[in-house]
């Protein structure tokens, strides 16, 4: 077991850049793809997640956060819990228990859906796996069980790959990438909030026929209503509030003018780096539909999972997270009761709309109000959750003393600390134990056939169609 558990650790360790390669490929070859056309799409989805994450970590990161944290000490604004941010997170739910067999078990959860019938998706998105071992290691310190961590753990997947599945077909009108869905413990949470509030909103007379889109912006406006301007006009709006200075207006001009062009940059980049992304997976695709009409005529459609980080350069998402990444630190001083400072995590405030874009067709001003909604719940979910995880971050020995700043500080995070799902299922059995597990164990299997129920209908009007 030991071997076992080393190498799916070893897996882990090598990163999405080199892990997707390896899994593309090996999927492919199972598939009939053939070994030369699976390796080349490997290849060019693992470049494109190179592309991603250079554009991710050197522009948004390197530029939106340090310009929020100026702001946040420019104004004042003091908290007492620190977001220490995902990769924090991450290692701290991998060095618990249930994160060292999260990997194993997720993949035997997958294949046992998949053979059930209970989902559509082939989650290739491992690493990410994490996300559902957060949960299952705040789960077994707040019960002090571990069975029912790793329990949490499961039934966190298994809800998050019916909602990706359900969500497919929106991803692909929306974002453009047919065959793929996202499974992801974070982005994929806030999808049921966005149902709920975005059929509120077809309610309501007048707000319903609000519709702010991006693509009809830049045909009304032409140059001024692309992304890139867009993203730039926001970027100096936040660079002017992050680094204005009357006494250094040399100075204050090109960190502002540096902050405008490298946010409307990312506008532009990140979806290149999708279309790479989109171009490597399309053959495993078309492989994959291929297979599963052959072989199985009662699967309906089959979906790759893959990291949301794929749909976080639509225009809308980024220019929604553009907008409520300043707001957000303004929530987090003006919230009565939050004790979060957002800090770590502000670069992936957009993973948070990826799914919620879709579902709203593309509307920014639903986009706007829902984001200002799961913000302000976030804000109170990563606050109750700050003891938890910070007991987790003591119980694998993470350094919060060099993390932080300051011994004996509580820590939380956006991703996953501010995730409802992860909440509820904590809580749920923090207050109920064995009974809260069951109850949430019920309602999972019932998703889950539903969700057969589901497939099995879209799949019966599949074959009636080609027949």
């Amino acid at each position: 077991m030991d071997a076992v558990l080393g190498f799916f650790s070893f897996i882990n360790s090598l990163g999405v850049s080199v892990v997707m390669p390896i899994v593309i490929t090996i999927l492919g070859c199972a598939l009939g793809a053939g070994f030369g056309k699976s390796l080349r799409a490997g290849l060019t989805v693992g470049i494109g997640f190179i592309g991603l994450n250079l554009v991710i970590n050197s522009l948004l990161g390197t530029t939106l956060a340090p310009a929020v944290q100026e702001m946040i000490e420019r104004f004042g604004f003091n908290l007492s819990v620190i977001d220490v941010g995902w990769p924090a997170a991450a290692a701290i739910a991998m060095g618990s228990v249930v994160g060292t067999i999260i990997i194993p078990l997720g993949l035997i959860v997958n294949i046992v859906m998949l053979l059930t019938n209970t989902t559509q998706t082939v989650d290739v998105d491992i690493w990410d796996y994490w996300h559902f071992a957060f949960t299952g290691a705040l789960v077994a310190i707040v019960t002090d069980n571990l069975v029912l961590g790793v329990i949490a753990a499961v039934l966190n997947m298994v809800i998050i790959m019916v909602l990706g599945d359900y969500t497919a077909p929106q991803v692909e009108k929306s974002l453009g990438m047919p065959g793929v869905s996202l499974p992801h413990g974070f982005t994929t949470a806030y999808a049921p909030i966005a149902m709920f509030f975005n059929a509120i909103f077809d309610r309501i007379p007048v707000i319903r026929d609000i519709d702010v889109n991006i693509d009809e912006l830049q045909r009304r406006f032409g140059i001024f209503g692309e992304p890139m301007i867009i993203g730039t006009v926001i970027g100096i709006t936040i660079g002017a509030l992050a680094y204005g200075d009357a006494s250094d207006i040399q100075g204050s001009l090109i960190k502002v003018l540096g902050t405008g062009v490298s946010l409307g940059a990312v506008l532009v980049l990140i979806p290149k780096m999708a279309a790479l992304l989109m171009e490597g997976l399309i053959p495993i695709s078309d492989s994959a539909s291929r297979f599963v009409q052959e072989r199985f005529k009662n699967r309906g459609r089959v979906y790759i999972g893959l990291d949301s980080a794929v749909g976080v350069g639509h225009p809308t998402t980024l220019t929604i997270a553009y907008i409520l990444v300043p707001l957000m630190i303004v929530l987090a001083v003006v919230l009565p009761g939050n004790r979060v400072l957002p800090f770590a995590d502000l670069a992936v405030v957009p993973w948070m709309f990826v799914l919620i874009t879709p579902i709203v067709n593309n509307n920014a001003f639903r986009g706007i109000i829902i984001g200002v909604i799961v913000l302000t719940v976030g804000l109170y979910i990563s606050t109750d959750l700050a003891p938890l995880i910070t007991t987790a971050a003591n119980n694998v020995g993470f350094d919060i003393a060099g993390a932080t700043g300051a011994a004996g500080t509580m820590i939380s995070s956006i991703c996953d600390g501010a995730n409802p799902l992860t909440w509820v299922i904590a809580r749920v059995n923090g207050w109920f134990g064995y009974a809260g597990a069951a109850v949430l164990a019920i309602a999972t299997g019932g998703l889950a056939i539903w969700n057969r129920a589901r497939i099995l209908k879209e799949a019966k009007a599949m074959h009636e169609v080609q027949s």
